[in-house]
């Protein structure tokens, strides 16, 4: 999906993140350490899944101020432009072959043996 964003289902798993984020800054206490950094992942994770996980974890460190402004946009735009790249490449290797030919190849795939019957493991 290129706009999840317009998700609502992203936008409260977001808003719910950096709500999370708030609470977890407000957590007191070196024994609770690793506590605030799983709720802080966990919470995170939920927005992540549903988006590419860098670009959402950049939107989080711009709406935290964790980084800047001019940061968040030459680094989103470096991963916009991988993520489509990406994309291009998996459409290009999703495409069936036409009747064993690669395209622009005149090489056959020669046929794969059938697998035999399982054998039972040996003792």
């Amino acid at each position: 999906m290129s706009d999840f964003k317009k998700l609502q289902v992203w936008q409260k798993a977001h808003a719910l993140s950096l709500t999370i984020d708030r609470i977890c800054k407000r957590i007191r206490g070196s024994q609770y350490a690793s506590l605030r950094s799983q709720l802080f992942r966990a919470a995170m994770s939920i927005p992540a899944n549903i988006a590419e996980e860098v670009e959402y974890h950049l939107i989080v460190a711009r709406d935290t101020k964790v980084i800047s402004e001019s940061d968040f946009v030459s680094a989103i735009s470096q991963t916009i432009t991988v993520r489509k790249m990406l994309y291009g490449l998996l459409n290009r290797l999703s495409v069936p072959e036409d009747d064993g030919k690669v395209k622009g190849s005149k090489v056959r795939k020669s046929p794969q043996p059938k697998a035999g019957p399982p054998t039972a493991p040996s003792r």
